[in-house]
């Protein structure tokens, strides 16, 4: 079977996730992106371009794959003469009605208009997670209900109803067992203990909450290092940059890590922290217990889905101040738990485990039997 995945935004997790499924799929995978800047105009430009991109004569293919950054309505339009029988899947990895918005700006509601004709244009709707899937079709109505009429709000159980969700595939083979760059960092369990942030340098990622976090847990005493990697995409990332001052006698690693030292973080760190304000799935978060590190992640979001009930209590949070008490006693006297079922319990996210999920379920609506 032929597959043409369609990525107009291919930031660095939605490329993983497109070129992962294309290398472990047992079907004939072609992929199309562009690079992963300005969101908006991709939302609106790049259907054109990747219209444009594929070479009909030679794809023609079974199934067309495409993201929630790509307008799926005009791409079908401008390539109507090659896809009216073409099933289309959208996978979702965020949407624009609940993805958070940056402080000091408003909604702008055509965005989250666009993922909602895209998944009425879409044969089936995928979803990276329940929470995200729920969190969506619970927005969606209030959506519609902007309109003066013809709201259409019967599309919205329609659209559930062919929804989906599918796990992103995790390259966590390669983390596990890729060569490192270990330059400096001493083996897990080493005092103080090492505390990971590896998530993208953004707002929605909480980073303000995290930094005063470690204030207070330095303030009360508590022994730590400190490794800041992830991805930054601005000029100024200025609470980053306080905080390199503010912890400089405990940083071990600042800044961006390729993957050698990346898999050395991984493997050595001893708690991984996440403060974010949204999570749709959070693949830093898995890579980085998949490797060891012990979590602790707000219980509001997506994390209770797959961190195993029997940890719920030792590693979710619901306010600040009991992340700060969590954290206080597991640097002082020790992890509360064994890791070890947490890292067998992100395995199911292997990309040799889900490949054949996404393959089985795209075979099915080929045939026309979703």
């Amino acid at each position: 079977m032929r597959i043409v995945v369609l990525e107009p935004y291919a930031v660095a997790s939605h490329r993983a996730w497109a070129v992962g499924y294309q290398q472990h799929s047992r079907h004939d995978v072609r992929v199309f992106t562009m690079p992963g800047y300005f969101w908006k105009w991709r939302m609106h430009g790049g259907a054109v371009t990747l219209a444009r991109q594929v070479d009909w004569s030679a794809e023609r293919p079974d199934l067309v794959v495409a993201t929630d950054m790509l307008d799926v309505t005009t791409w079908l339009a401008l390539t109507r003469p090659h896809t009216s029988r073409v099933p289309v899947a959208t996978y979702f990895h965020e949407n624009q009605l609940t993805y958070p918005v940056p402080p000091g700006t408003k909604r702008d509601l055509h965005y989250g208009w666009i993922n909602y004709a895209s998944a009425l244009a879409s044969d089936a709707v995928l979803f990276n997670s329940a929470y995200h899937r729920d969190a969506f079709y619970d927005e969606l109505p209030r959506l519609l209900k902007h309109f003066p009429d013809y709201n259409n709000l019967e599309t919205v159980e329609e659209l559930r109803r062919r929804s989906h969700v599918f796990y992103p595939g995790v390259a966590l083979r390669d983390l596990l067992e890729g060569e490192e760059d270990a330059a400096g960092l001493p083996p897990r369990g080493s005092k103080p203990p090492l505390i990971l942030w590896n998530q993208r340098w953004e707002y929605d990622k909480g980073p303000e909450a995290f930094f005063a976090v470690l204030e207070r847990v330095a303030a009360a005493g508590a022994p730590f290092r400190l490794a800041i990697a992830g991805e930054n995409y601005r000029v100024k990332p200025t609470e980053f940059l306080e905080a390199r001052e503010r912890f400089r006698d405990r940083i071990v690693h600042f800044g961006y890590a390729e993957p050698p030292r990346y898999r050395a973080l991984l493997r050595r760190a001893d708690i991984v922290v996440s403060t974010a304000l949204h999570e749709f799935f959070g693949i830093a978060v898995v890579e980085a217990v998949a490797a060891g590190c012990f979590p602790l992640l707000p219980r509001q979001l997506v994390y209770p889905e797959y961190i195993p009930p029997a940890y719920h209590e030792v590693v979710l949070y619901d306010t600040l101040d009991e992340l700060v008490e969590k954290l206080v006693a597991y640097l002082r006297h020790g992890l509360p738990a064994d890791v070890g079922p947490l890292q067998e319990a992100m395995r199911r996210f292997d990309w040799n485990v889900q490949a054949p999920l996404y393959d089985a379920f795209f075979e099915r609506l080929v045939e026309g039997q979703t």
